[in-house]
């Protein structure tokens, strides 16, 4: 049975545990599993990415798939096709899946009950589950369970898939999300002071400061953004003694966290990216309804 994958929301406790189950099967046991039939799949990425762009295509190429990269530029999409009628396209044409990062938020809904499994790769400032997915293995290979987890999340809440969809996720798992940042850069009125906040939480997840849309908004310097919001040398000496560092990435080096700490003890910024492609693995395979024997 072809399954899509446009929300976290979507999945219930038992098919978000099997999807990390079978990422860590693919990180040990099963590590050279393949389709028995290749496939054929189109990345249709409308927005720039790479961590998760590349990170699907080296989950397809380990999995034996036949990758093909769109790009709106030079395409139909420039005479002015819809979404519908390119995903439909691919469809028509042979393609098996697709993989989708598009502005629009909630884009998906108007694909939904097309013949073809679509994995959501990002839709505007709404959805990411495959980053989720990634972020809630990389907790569970720390902690070995998600209940009481407590998961501090700070920064440009109003614009990040990630926030939203890690709330959502850990409210169904047993654990505790809580925001924190500028005030210009969060919609929620429950949010916690930052140093609070980072003694708080068992994860410390930061998030990348969105220049592009706050120049108008937020006046502070970077230096002056990292000493008031950001992780530094200080805040990172009273975190808890068991507490992990993520970053969906990218990172503004400096910012969001001081240089010396992207790369610390505590970290897991680039364990996260490793985790990206096992799960993507584990999401194509159930994309197409494949068990492992």
């Amino acid at each position: 049975m072809n399954q899509s994958l446009f929300r976290i929301a979507d999945l219930t406790k038992d098919e978000i545990f099997a999807i990390l189950n079978d990422a860590q099967a693919f990180l040990f046991d099963q590590r050279d599993w393949q389709f028995p039939e290749r496939k054929l799949i189109a990345n249709l990425f409308f927005e720039p990415s790479t961590r998760t762009h590349y990170s699907f295509a080296s989950a397809e190429h380990q999995l034996n798939c036949r990758v093909e990269h769109f790009s709106a530029q030079g395409s139909s999409v420039e005479k002015g096709e819809s979404l519908y009628d390119t995903v439909k396209t691919f469809a028509s044409i042979g393609y098996d899946a697709l993989v989708i990062r598009h502005p629009q938020d909630a884009y998906f809904k108007q694909l939904q009950g097309l013949d073809i499994p679509i994995i959501n790769a990002g839709d505007g400032k709404g959805n990411h589950p495959t980053q989720c997915l990634l972020d809630l293995l990389t907790i569970y290979q720390e902690f070995g369970h998600f209940e009481g987890i407590k998961v501090a999340i700070i920064g440009d809440i109003a614009h990040s898939r990630v926030a939203h969809s890690m709330k959502e996720a850990m409210a169904l798992l047993g654990g505790e999300v809580r925001f924190g940042g500028p005030r210009e850069y969060i919609a929620e009125t429950d949010t916690s002071d930052v140093d609070d906040l980072m003694r708080w939480g068992d994860v410390v997840m930061m998030l990348r400061v969105q220049h592009e849309r706050h120049a108008e908004v937020m006046k502070l310097s970077k230096a002056q953004y990292l000493s008031a919001y950001g992780l530094t040398q200080a805040r990172y000496d009273r975190l808890a003694p068991h507490a992990i560092v993520m970053h969906p990435a990218p990172i503004n080096r400096g910012v969001e966290i001081a240089d010396a700490l992207v790369e610390s003890e505590k970290s897991r910024i680039f364990k996260q990216m490793s985790n990206g492609v096992l799960v993507r693995k584990a999401v194509l395979k159930r994309a197409f309804g494949y068990h492992f024997e």
